[in-house]
């Protein structure tokens, strides 16, 4: 769904089932955004967020959640994600990437 949502505006985008691919695919790819899940299994966003965060200080990670908690909310801010969307507000999204960057490369990743 969210590929189909920002299809106009990006030129690629690689999915991932986990955390642990995500941080491969970032490796890999070096995407301008990265589209985290928080819960995932075997390894959860959060952790992949620090992994990748650790590697590449400049990743820009944006939570991608259907769990809106605020401490859900609190801990994804403290790993370093650039911003929190509720899966039931996936236009703010749009324009998070747009200004974000003109032209850009995405991971997405959602293991639900």
């Amino acid at each position: 769904m969210i590929r189909d949502l920002i299809a106009d505006i990006d030129s690629e985008v690689v999915e991932c089932a986990d955390g642990a691919e995500a941080v491969n695919a970032y490796d890999q790819h070096r995407p301008d955004f990265v589209l985290m899940d928080i819960h995932m299994t075997p390894v959860d966003g959060l952790t992949a967020t620090r992994e990748i965060l650790g590697r590449y200080p400049d990743a820009r990670i944006i939570a991608v959640s259907q769990h809106q908690d605020t401490r859900t909310r609190q801990r994804a801010k403290a790993m370093g994600m650039l911003a929190f969307v509720g899966k039931d507000d996936l236009m703010s999204l749009r324009s998070l990437l747009r200004e974000g960057s003109a032209s850009f490369s995405a991971v997405s990743v959602s293991g639900e």
